[in-house]
């Protein structure tokens, strides 16, 4: 079972609205565009920083050791010189796409919205 990084929320709430534990597994400002990136491909640490301008590679490796402890990406070490580490969804993390790709339609019609 995942750990929370953030105050656990009474049981009651979570068993009355599990919008929040999904709140806690992609609150972060990077993480939802770090799981748009790797639903894509496997990916590179210095790849994702690349794709992500103005994230810090300290935020960068908390953000993505955080979804690798609620078992949303998986991370593979290959023992080589020098290190190569590259990082994937995991089943549990693709399940996570239609949410994705439903974010990015509704972001599509807000921006259509707000321009009318």
């Amino acid at each position: 079972m995942a750990r929370s990084r953030f105050s656990e929320p009474p049981e009651e709430q979570i068993e009355v609205c599990p919008v929040t534990q999904t709140q806690d597994i992609i609150a972060g400002k990077w993480k939802i565009i770090i799981l748009w990136h790797l639903s894509t491909q496997t990916r590179r640490f210095n790849e994702l920083q690349r794709l992500l301008p103005g994230i810090s590679k300290g935020i960068l490796t908390r953000q993505l050791r955080e979804l690798e402890e609620d078992q949303m990406i998986h991370r593979e070490v290959y023992k080589e010189v020098p290190p190569k580490v590259e990082y994937s969804l995991t089943p549990l993390g693709k399940s996570f796409i239609p949410i994705l790709n439903s974010m990015g339609e509704w972001g599509k019609k807000y921006k259509e919205y707000i321009k009318s």
